[in-house]
């Protein structure tokens, strides 16, 4: 018997490792919809970041959140790579918490808020599944 638990103390370094391989990561990164719809987590956080240039006046605008499953955690954020050109192309990023679970939907617009009645020049709309 006392052969036996060296070969049992060998498994434990395993178990932990399975036991965090099924972990999911705490947050998720979209750049485009093409990967979805989205499956998270309760706790994850969405990190949504796209291409913008409010210079030009054109504006992402949300126009459809499903605030039970994703938890706003704070307001857009844009950042130049270039931050000595002024009305360049940057990123406008959004923080959103995974929340209840349920299906909902994020859904943005990109267009200027005065052209309300043409067609935006971009969308982002993604089914998001909290589970």
């Amino acid at each position: 018997m006392p052969s036996a638990l060296p070969r049992l103390l060998l498994l434990v370094p395993l178990l932990v490792l399975a036991g965090c391989a099924g972990t999911p990561p705490s947050s998720v990164a979209l750049s485009d919809d093409a990967t979805c719809p989205l499956s998270m987590q309760p706790g994850q956080t969405l990190i949504l970041s796209l291409p913008s240039n409010p210079a030009s006046g054109y504006r992402w605008t949300l126009r459809d959140v499903s605030t039970a499953q994703l938890k706003s955690l704070g307001p857009e954020v844009f950042s130049s790579p270039q931050n000595d050109l002024i009305g360049g192309d940057g990123i406008s990023t959004w923080r959103f918490e995974a929340a209840e679970s349920g299906s909902g939907r994020l859904y943005l617009a990109y267009q200027r808020p005065w052209e309300s009645d043409t067609e935006p020049a971009d969308l982002f709309d993604c089914r998001i599944e909290v589970q």
